[in-house]
């Protein structure tokens, strides 16, 4: 007996539907019920995997290898629990799901409709992630009135009929904007949100205000009688200081009122005193540093937002403010390392794809080697690290990676044409191959050799598991000259290499996956949380 919470938004986009989510979530989890999320994306593309990072923000990867919206980060932030493919579906999905039926004949030559074939996918869907929950949070992307989110609107709608009002609430998120010049809080766009919801044939029965000022009580009242909800189900949702505040906003506004009244749950207060230390910590830590994040994508920071939380979680972990200094990869190309990155504590060369800026990311990786400055590659910083040692330590002045140059004479980064994937099969690929979906994606094992800086991190650990989302592995025909001149292979999986190291340094390693992936507020990643102590040793030694 699934209980369902669909969560949509109204007015305009980025009102904060996912952390939303995420939050409410937190909070039923908390008080000891199993609870997943689901995100419906109505846009037609498969996944997010060939978006431009600038255009959708993040991909995040789960572990079972999907391609998946960056929500699903939050969600898994959030709750502190691995997600699935399930858990994450587009309208591209949907409709070569009903069109592969189609053309295989299970429709019984049925002309194939929105309603019931589309809807009836999209409900299936639910129903599959909803299996074994007791409560599914499914948020819809988009706005409330896009066209492409008519056929996912249509489904909830449904799925109140089918499973009667004990067992499904609606959340609209909304905006109640403050007018300066009138020095007033309005609610007008939010009435005619919900009017637009109600018109489809779907009534919230709890609206979330998102505002700059506090909600008044009177403003409460006129939009619970123009919404049609009850007083207490209309929750103050302001701007935070940090986005896990947000569950114990949400808990100090009442919220669990409304959820335990209209569910029939047990009277219980969510164990959120872990919480509320760890956000203590990151709105007023006792120490503070600050790294150089080298990257591409930096007129989005959305685009790195799984490694932007990681740092927030470490530096909660560590009770420290973990100060981002933003470095454009080709600003370090135009103006040099001393200007751009300047005195840190750390440099953190992100992932990416294409030649543009790996130049300057090379620069960073040299500053934070000689300089013996604490470094972290992720994904192609791994790959960059290894090319830029090959060039200036090795003396192979044509190192390369042959997704920069295919007739590279020295690929010490190159294309592997088969591997086994997440699921065990085996993939081929070529140059040649569609881009979506032929990355190494997902959770892979990963060997830890003993004494590293790796080893350390992970608690002494033989095995781990970490994410990957990449197409291009570092090259072993170059292992034995890496590790007699310093740089050692600390990690690897089924002979591929995994982490690599400079030995005559504090603290350097590049990773070839993505522990951003699964970092978490109340279990930051242990490799995230080691550089950000190497960091934080760094600038202590100095301070002396």
């Amino acid at each position: 007996m699934t209980k369902y919470i669909f969560v949509t938004g109204g007015v305009l986009s980025s009102l904060g539907k996912g952390i939303t989510a995420a939050s409410v979530g937190t909070l039923l989890k908390q008080t000891g019920l199993n609870v997943s999320i689901l995100k419906m994306d109505p846009y037609l593309n498969m996944d997010p995997g060939t978006m431009s990072p600038l255009e959708h923000g993040e991909v995040f990867v789960t572990a079972d290898g999907a391609e998946t919206d960056l929500d699903l980060g939050h969600y898994e932030r959030f709750l502190n629990v691995d997600l699935s493919k399930k858990n994450n579906f587009t309208t591209g999905q949907i409709y070569h799901s009903v069109l592969t039926k189609e053309r295989k004949g299970e429709y019984l030559g049925k002309t194939i409709q929105v309603i019931p074939h589309i809807v009836g996918e999209v409900k299936q869907r639910i129903y599959d992630a909803g299996k074994g929950k007791d409560v599914l949070i499914v948020e819809l992307g988009g706005t409330v009135g896009d066209i492409e989110g008519l056929p996912f609107l249509e489904t909830i709608r449904q799925i109140k009929h089918e499973l009667g009002s004990e067992r499904v609430l609606n959340i609209h998120v909304t905006l109640v904007p403050y007018i300066k010049a009138a020095g007033e809080l309005k609610t007008k766009p939010t009435q005619h949100s919900v009017q637009e919801l109600r018109r489809i044939g779907i009534t919230p029965h709890m609206i979330i205000a998102r505002c700059e000022k506090p909600l008044p009580k009177e403003l409460r009242r006129k939009i619970a009688i123009s919404c049609d909800v009850d007083m207490d189900s209309v929750i103050e949702c302001m701007d935070a200081p940090t986005i896990y505040q947000v569950p114990l906003n949400f808990l100090k506004d009442g919220i669990m009122t409304p959820l335990i009244k209209r569910f029939h749950l047990a009277e219980a207060e969510p164990a959120m005193e872990e919480w509320d230390i760890l956000v203590k910590r990151i709105i007023a830590p006792r120490d503070e540093i600050t790294i150089a994040f080298v990257g591409k994508y930096l007129n989005l920071k959305e685009s790195y937002k799984s490694l932007t939380e990681a740092l927030i979680h470490a530096g909660a972990a560590l009770d420290t403010r973990i100060n981002i200094h933003w470095v454009d990869s080709e600003d370090v190309e135009e103006k040099g390392v001393e200007e751009t990155i300047g005195e840190v504590d750390g440099i953190l060369v992100a992932g990416g794809f294409g030649v543009r800026g790996v130049e300057g990311k090379m620069m960073a990786i040299r500053h934070a080697r000689e300089q013996k400055i604490p470094f972290l590659g992720i994904c192609l910083g791994m790959q960059l690290s290894l090319i830029e040692y090959a060039r200036n330590v090795l003396g192979i002045k044509e190192a390369n990676s042959v997704e920069f140059d295919p007739e590279t004479k020295e690929p010490v980064i190159y294309l592997i044409d088969e591997f086994i994937d997440q699921s065990g099969q085996k993939q081929v690929r070529t140059h040649k191959s569609p881009l979506g979906g032929t990355m190494r994606l997902g959770a892979y094992p990963c060997e830890i050799r003993e004494g590293t800086n790796l080893w350390h991190a992970y608690g002494g650990k033989k095995i781990i598991y970490e994410r990957h989302r990449h197409r291009y592995e570092a090259n072993p025909a170059y292992r034995q000259r890496f590790e007699e001149a310093g740089m050692i292979v600390s990690g690897e999986s089924h002979g591929l290499i995994e982490a690599v190291e400079v030995v005559d340094h504090p603290w350097f390693l590049g990773v070839q996956f993505h522990p951003e992936f699964t970092s978490r507020l109340q279990n930051p990643n242990p490799s995230i949380l080691a550089f950000a102590k190497a960091a934080l040793a760094k600038k202590s030694e100095e301070s002396e």
